[in-house]
């Protein structure tokens, strides 16, 4: 085609996220498995854990004080908070809170009790939050406020033995002066007594002192904090219900599928979209095949009423009718990558009948001599039978002796030359008779269609390149590999050929795949059959022998194949129906 190739331009981010996007959700089933085991994980949490319950109680924390009301009195002299937190959790509160709960006939060990402790300390504040998760209400009630009550305690004793401590050490200070003051006391006599005298009254000066300082030690408020919020037995239990565990599930199991897509998706040989395919190939996208119900019966959509697939091959019919490059040789070779060639099949008749509509004097002529089908396909020839126009005729050489016409049905016809195992496919193809036959492509109104094998699973195609420049390939996207459209492009180029676009189909699903293996496979035997010779009980192996129904097997006789006389090999054209 003369149209410029678009890539993908780079800079367009929201189109290329919409087109990574479209390419994920082409491995749906991977999508699936992934929210699977997401649903499945988070319902296995909700159902198999024990219900717990959660009581917390709040305590905050002071610092001992001579006089907490007076003015720039703080309540955080001294408070180290993460301290405090690290205190609250220690095995010596867990070991005072195990003994009381020991005393309400909770026996628990201290690790165990711990285990279930949670102490938080909210922003900005001397608040200390004990959190208890326990097996009942009532346990996780008693458990949080015994630890609540025995930090408090801890607390408490801590302080008291700070200042037992201090007084012991003031007490110790003041003895050896008082007794230093009696002494004096006792020698206060004359002049000597002024001395002795001066000296008491300092012994006297810092004795007063240091009974100061015990006085204020008593009378410190030793009050560890208070226990602002009491633990309350709670109502619910704790934790994530079922629905939101399997909400939370479906979130994560879809993040784990597409995290699967993705390495799928880089891994993945095949194309991944079809700018991607274009962008592979160098040749525009002539169009995308619908999926239909009846296209798995005829092989023939022209004709059929309310069809969108031959709408679709009709389109493509336009488009290439009105290429420059098609239109000024008017030969056309439909090839597939590999595999199987069934829907080349399928366009190549279609697109010939589509033609026939525009009135064009149309041949098409199938290169596919390893396992020619076309005229079976066309027809309801019976099993191992060929049609009563090839039959009679070996002495003559393929292609003189394998034309007939195809009535399509409200839309003309147009010529087949319908393919003949051979023993030597390069040599048939190549030769005169082919040659004179593509050459019909240069008479005025005439289009030339071959249909040839895999481009990339025999060399017919590329022989048949040199005389058929244009080239259609079909393939299903999902299938098809990027090295693969490379090839082809670098190998129809080298022969002298132009890729003049591709067309997708949707491919099969696992079922008709698994049909169509057995149906080629039943025909393989068959044409086997047909090839080894007559049957050897006599009878005649081809149309003239009845089947089951009583029919001759003869495609002419079912879906309008004529035999041309005498070789004139031209169709009839929709202007002479």
């Amino acid at each position: 085609m003369t149209h410029t190739v678009r890539a993908p331009e780079d800079q367009d981010e929201p189109a290329l996220l919409r087109d990574q996007f479209r390419q994920l959700l082409r491995y749906r089933a991977l999508l699936a498995c992934g929210v699977v085991l997401g649903l499945l994980g988070s319902g296995w949490l909700a159902l198999s854990g024990e219900d717990t319950y959660s009581s917390t109680g709040e305590v905050s924390v002071r610092s001992a004080a001579s006089d907490p009301f007076a003015a720039g009195a703080s309540a955080d002299k001294g408070i180290n908070i993460g301290s405090e937190r690290q205190t609250a959790v220690s095995d010596a509160v867990g070991t005072v809170a195990a003994g009381t709960l020991t005393k309400q006939g909770d026996t628990v060990e201290v690790g165990k009790l711990l285990s279930g402790l949670q102490v938080t300390n909210p922003p900005n504040t001397l608040v200390l939050r004990f959190s208890y998760t326990g097996r009942t209400p009532e346990q996780a009630r008693a458990r949080a406020q015994a630890l609540a009550e025995a930090y408090l305690e801890i607390r408490r004793e801590r302080t008291e033995d700070s200042i037992d401590n201090m007084v012991d050490g003031y007490r110790a200070q003041l003895k050896p002066l008082t007794e230093q003051r009696d002494r004096l006391a006792e020698q206060e006599t004359g002049t000597v007594g002024d001395d002795v005298t001066s000296a008491r009254a300092n012994l006297i000066v810092s004795i007063s002192a240091l009974s100061q300082k015990i006085s204020e030690l008593r009378a410190l408020d030793t009050t560890p904090g208070y226990l602002n919020k009491k633990p309350v037995a709670p109502v619910k239990p704790t934790g994530a219900g079922l629905p939101l565990l399997l909400g939370l599930g479906g979130v994560v199991g879809l993040a784990l599928g597409l995290l699967l897509s993705w390495v799928r998706l880089v891994f993945d040989p095949a194309v991944r979209s079809t700018r991607e395919l274009v962008r592979s190939l160098g040749a525009p996208l002539l169009g995308t095949l619908p999926r239909e119900r009846a296209a798995a019966g005829p092989l023939l959509a022209i004709g059929r009423a309310g069809s969108r697939l031959a709408e679709e091959y009709r389109a493509v019919a336009f488009r290439l009718a009105y290429d420059p490059s098609f239109a000024e040789r008017r030969r056309l070779l439909v090839t597939a990558p590999r595999g199987d060639n069934d829907m080349a099949t399928a366009a190549a008749v279609n697109l010939a009948a589509a033609f026939a509509e525009m009135g064009r004097d149309v041949l098409l002529v199938e290169a596919d001599l390893r396992t020619p089908r076309l005229a079976g396909d066309l027809g309801t020839a019976a099993p191992g039978g060929r049609p009563r126009w090839a039959a009679g005729r070996d002495d003559r050489n393929w292609p003189s002796d394998s034309r007939t016409n195809v009535d399509v049905p409200g839309s003309g016809a147009f010529t087949l030359v319908a393919g003949r195992r051979m023993d030597n496919v390069p040599r048939a193809l190549t030769s005169a008779p082919v040659g004179r036959i593509l050459a019909e492509g240069g008479r005025p109104g005439a289009v030339v269609i071959v249909l040839a094998p895999p481009v990339l699973a025999y060399a017919d195609a590329v022989a048949l390149i040199d005389r058929v420049e244009g080239v259609v390939v079909v393939c299903d996207p999902r299938e098809v590999h990027r090295s693969d459209l490379e090839r082809i492009r670098e190998i129809i180029g080298a022969a002298g050929g132009t890729v003049l676009g591709t067309l997708l189909h949707p491919g099969y699903g696992r079922l008709e795949r698994r049909a169509r293996r057995k149906a080629a496979a039943r025909r393989a035997r068959q044409a086997e059959r047909a090839h080894e010779g007559p049957d050897p009980r006599g009878e005649a192996d081809g149309p003239d022998r009845p089947g089951s129904d009583g029919r001759t097997g003869d495609p002419t006789e079912t879906l309008g194949l004529r035999t041309l006389d005498g070789g004139s090999g031209h169709s009839s054209t929709a202007g002479r129906r």
